[in-house]
């Protein structure tokens, strides 16, 4: 085959499926079903999704989306803010038909993989079962805990948890019809916790009397454990008079916001989480994989219809492609500024969003869906150093102060 791609998930299929679609002979290889049901939930600003022409995959949809930055109880900063622009959440059944369906013909085959072997020309896959399989190019896309990937060790990585529940509840838990994507009110918290790590809520309406709670962490190395979360989350529902009274899923995310960018000159190529396409501003990546994996593909395809390149030079084609100079820059931009974010404590974090939700919308969407310009996003970046009150431009530039940020 020309190409193998190691994974079952989004980014698997994701580019598997961007290949076969420009003819390219590919296969893949998942240790489960690539037809498995997926665990977690998948977020995304609808005008993402419209402008790849792919927003009949979304199963909710929410005009009234909206954040609270405000220390929360009868204070006057206790308003949301409203964000102006639609939220939907994937159907992932439908997203994961949408790629199979464009993945016709691609063998997959169900099996756990040993070793990755480069060998010149090709590069062998070694298998648990005994098998071992070829192919000119391997794509590694499953996920940012893989062996195979070569990155520079960079200190601790920082990772985004949560813990949530999909349940109904004594009373809402949330505005009927409403998205929260951030909800930074502190009110629930004891004057100990406050000196802690900041989480919010992160919470949807998704109609029939059932809501979506999630108690988040934005990063932290190591990442804020589950049991924490879950004490959060129940607390503040109670201080809301809110009761679960069914629990219809619960829901356990992990993944690293500030993962090194991979070595790109090794000879085995990465898509997804192995290539550490998580946005380090938002944590999101599913609209990366739409936007990005055409492009990649495509280049891949032009590659290798040149029978003279290796395994060496294909992968070096890949990823210059999936990683130009300007992306790259952008990612550290983006780590530098999580950096800082990290060291803040709950209340120069809740000042922090109250200002960047303050940019216009073409600014601040622009910068958490990775679509702006280099120079654009350097000027944004300046414009919110601008905006921003004394203490946030000290924390900004200098970071927090050691004793802003205690940890668990």
């Amino acid at each position: 085959m020309d190409v193998l791609v190691l994974g079952g998930g989004p980014a698997a299929l994701c580019i598997a499926s961007e290949l076969n679609q420009r003819g390219v002979a590919v296969a893949a290889i998942a240790p489960d079903p690539v037809d498995d049901p997926w665990p977690n939930t998948y977020g995304i600003w609808a005008d993402e999704l419209k402008a790849v022409g792919l927003e009949q995959l979304l199963e909710h949809r929410w005009s009234d989306t909206v954040s609270y930055f405000g220390e929360g109880g009868s204070t006057a900063q206790d308003q949301s803010h409203a964000h102006g622009i639609d939220y939907g959440l994937f159907d992932r059944a439908a997203l994961q038909r949408h790629w199979l369906k464009r993945a016709d013909g691609v063998v997959f085959h169900q099996d756990t993989v040993q070793r990755v072997e480069v060998n010149g020309a090709t590069t062998n896959v070694c298998c648990a079962s005994g098998s071992t399989l070829q192919a000119r190019l391997v794509i590694d896309a499953s996920g940012s805990r893989t062996p195979h990937i070569r990155r520079p060790d960079q200190g601790p990585v920082a990772g985004q948890a949560a813990y949530g529940v999909v349940g109904r509840f004594s009373k809402l838990p949330i505005e009927p019809g409403r998205f929260v994507l951030m909800d930074y009110r502190c009110d629930h918290l004891s004057e100990e916790q406050r000196h802690e790590p900041p989480t919010f809520l992160y919470a949807m309406d998704l109609g029939d009397g059932v809501f979506f709670v999630e108690e988040t962490s934005l990063a932290l190395a190591p990442g804020v454990p589950y049991d924490v979360l879950k004490q959060r989350l129940q607390q503040r529902l109670d201080l809301r008079g809110v009761e679960i009274t069914e629990v219809i899923h619960e829901e356990f995310c992990l993944f690293p916001m500030n993962l090194p960018l991979p070595d790109r000159n090794q000879p085995v190529l990465a898509f997804g989480g192995a290539a550490s396409m998580v946005h380090p501003a938002s944590g999101y990546m599913v609209g990366s994989l739409l936007r990005r994996g055409p492009d990649l593909a495509q280049a891949l395809a032009e590659a290798i219809a040149n029978p003279s390149l290796d395994s060496a030079a294909l992968a070096q084609r890949g990823w210059q492609a999936l990683w130009p100079i300007e992306l790259v820059m952008r990612h550290q931009l983006y780590q530098f500024g999580l950096g800082r974010l990290m060291g803040f404590n709950e209340a120069l974090l809740r000042t922090h969003f109250a200002t960047f939700f303050s940019l216009p919308q073409e600014d601040w969407f622009g910068f958490l869906t990775n679509t702006l310009p280099l120079p654009r996003l350097m000027g944004v970046m300046l414009r919110l150093f601008a905006l921003s009150p004394w203490d946030l431009r000290r924390g900004l530039v200098l970071g927090a102060a050691q004793d802003q940020a205690p940890r668990f």
